[in-house]
């Protein structure tokens, strides 16, 4: 059977996790709750809801993470200035803390994964990829709309 980049980079994608969380779990920190950390650094303030949708899980599966992660004061919720019914997350000095310790395992795993490729077709693939995301989310705002 002929590869497709569809399954290359499924598996890549899927070698890359293992190797992480392999490195991970010396941290004692789960995928799901690296997930977490890692797009609420990028995010802080965000609502669960909001959260929910970047991880493309459901809100009641989120919200138990959160729950873990500030019982671990990993993660807090503020009240929304705007909006009393809602949470706004941010991060808590741990769980920078944490982040910056698995920053080390990212960037191991990035250096077995890029082995012996040039910066020049890493940046070639970095440029491939970035339009096929591109490509992937026009369509799919383009599907979206089309339903409407």
């Amino acid at each position: 059977m002929d590869e497709t980049i569809g399954t290359m980079l499924a598996q890549v994608s899927r070698l890359l996790r293992r190797h992480f969380d392999a490195r991970a779990r010396g941290v004692g920190v789960t995928r799901p709750q690296w997930q977490v950390l890692s797009l609420l650094s990028f995010n802080e303030g965000i609502n669960q809801g909001g959260l929910a949708e970047l991880l493309e899980v459901e809100p009641i599966t989120l919200g138990r993470m959160v729950d873990r992660l500030q019982d671990a004061q990993l993660v807090e919720r503020r009240p929304d200035p705007t909006d009393r019914r809602a949470w706004r997350l941010f991060l808590t000095d741990k769980g920078q803390m944490l982040l910056d310790q698995l920053l080390p395992c990212a960037l191991a795993t990035y250096d077995i994964a890029l082995e012996g490729i040039e910066e020049q077709e890493r940046a070639v693939m970095m440029t491939a990829l970035g339009r096929m995301r591109a490509n992937l989310s026009r369509r799919q705002t383009v599907d979206v709309a089309a339903v409407d």
